[in-house]
């Protein structure tokens, strides 16, 4: 069965010592196309190290919401500098986080809104992370609400994409009927270990929603680790578990499922070299 992880950070701290024997590993267990998510500026810098030269794999530049009051008009410059490489496949992550509020919400809203501009003015997809606080959606909305005014779903979004998502929502957690949203405005649907959670039992009816080309999975490496997996480090060999769990949501078989995964890959973010 071949999988993908849309999701994965390898060039983090925690894969410094073994990150060759964790794609070997995912190798042989039949992961072939790997995304490298940057997070801030050193970190994009790292992904784009990391997937150049390594087939099956591609980076990402941008800034999370944790980091949003770091970014400075030079690392703003950086990351829009890095995010022209064509190693860069996609915009982030970026996104709101509510939960955990690292950085104030003014400034993550403006952190977001000049993503959206760059995925745009590029045409390459957002990497979205959304979280609000248990039992709460304000950051799916203001996610939401960013995205129709920064253009996603306008015309001028489906020129920028030639038809391709212009965003994934990574590690799918929230209401359906946000998730309804999203996908009307043309999204992709990422989902990880984080489904097999209390609280997001939503997940599975998203992903009974979710239309064949715009389905993926990852396993948000090293976090997020699915039942079965070492808490203290996830991989991307892992990925499995999640999707034996979205091929039973949607009643098929699991090559098929997997086969599926790699197209969408490739259309969304662009096959890697190699």
């Amino acid at each position: 069965m071949r999988l993908i992880d849309s999701h994965a950070h390898l060039q983090a701290d925690a894969f410094a010592g073994d990150a060759p024997e964790v794609l070997a590993a995912a190798r042989l267990a039949g992961v072939a196309r790997m995304l490298v998510p940057g997070w801030d500026v050193p970190s994009s810098r790292a992904s784009l190290a990391f997937a150049q030269g390594r087939p099956g794999l591609l980076g990402t530049a941008g800034a999370h919401p944790h980091v949003a009051s770091q970014i400075d008009a030079p690392a703003w410059q950086e990351l829009v500098a890095l995010a022209r490489d064509p190693v860069a496949a996609a915009i982030g992550e970026t996104g709101l986080d509510y939960d955990r509020g690292f950085s104030p919400r003014d400034d993550q809203l403006a952190n977001l809104r000049r993503h959206i501009a760059l995925a745009l003015e590029l045409g390459k997809p957002l990497i979205l992370h959304c979280r609000s606080k248990p039992g709460e959606r304000d950051a799916q909305d203001d996610l939401l609400r960013l995205l129709v005014g920064g253009g996603v779903g306008s015309a001028a979004s489906a020129a920028a994409f030639a038809g391709r998502p212009p965003a994934v929502l990574h590690s799918f957690s929230g209401p359906v009927d946000y998730g309804e949203r999203a996908l009307e405005l043309g999204c992709a649907v990422s989902f990880s270990g984080l489904v097999f959670r209390k609280g997001e039992e939503p997940s599975a009816q998203v992903a009974r929603l979710v239309p064949s080309d715009r389905l993926l999975i990852e396993t948000d490496s090293p976090y997020l680790s699915p039942p079965g997996a070492p808490r203290r480090r996830n991989e991307p060999l892992w990925v499995a578990v999640t999707a034996r769990w979205l091929a039973e949501q949607r009643g098929m078989p699991a090559e098929a499922l997997g086969d599926q995964l790699v197209a969408n890959f490739d259309r969304i973010f662009g096959t890697p070299a190699g």
